[in-house]
């Protein structure tokens, strides 16, 4: 080979080497940002799946309470039926379900303050300090309400863990729109109805 013709090799080989040295270090490059942005994905999807909600303790039926755990967001601080039960007393409770909810049967001694008709107004003359309980059928709908009253600021609302689903599975009094003694609880819906004990409650949707 001539002197020229070795240089013009040897130029070529340089240029090709150089090349693919270049894309070789791209593909490298390529292959850790693809792995980067997989790896950053796949956090951002853990951290944003909802992660299993530990069980209270607080429900007769653990299968109701990983329900409750699962449904609410514990915006609120908590109070279980037998803690509201032997202080009774110490508190004002307010019923957050529909007027026809309540008037089937409610926990005795509380005061209808409703969900989507809820009106701050009923709560005229409560001490911004009072121990206030909320309700519902599980817990949900009183979790939303308490946080209206938090904004409000009062200071001490407690949401009712299984609400009164779970005060008529343990056979503790209601009464009707009357005062009378009843077993009835309104159960939402015939879905929702499955989580009241049928030898407990009269079941009514």
């Amino acid at each position: 080979m001539s002197a020229v013709g070795h240089s013009k090799y040897k130029f070529l080989s340089t240029f090709s080497n150089r090349k693919l040295i270049r894309f070789l270090g791209h593909y490298k490059y390529m292959k850790l940002s693809s792995l980067s942005f997989v790896l950053c994905v796949s956090l951002v999807l853990i951290s944003c799946s909802p992660a299993e909600a530990q069980v209270q303790g607080l429900c007769l039926d653990e299968k109701f309470d990983k329900e409750i755990a699962n449904t609410i967001r514990f915006t609120a601080p908590i109070i279980g039926v037998e803690e509201l039960e032997a202080n009774q007393s110490s508190f004002l409770i307010f019923d957050t379900r529909k007027k026809e909810e309540f008037e089937i049967s409610h926990i005795p001694g509380a005061s209808y303050l409703g969900y989507k008709d809820f009106d701050e107004r009923r709560l005229d003359g409560t001490p911004k300090d009072a121990k206030i309980v909320l309700y519902c059928s599980i817990g949900y709908r009183s979790e939303k309400i308490a946080q209206k009253l938090q904004e409000l600021g009062y200071q001490n609302v407690f949401n009712l863990y299984g609400s009164i689903f779970e005060w008529a599975n343990r056979s503790l009094p209601m009464e009707d729109k009357d005062g009378k003694a009843t077993t009835k609880v309104h159960t939402y819906n015939k879905s929702w109805g499955k989580w009241v004990d049928e030898r407990k409650a009269e079941k009514v949707w």
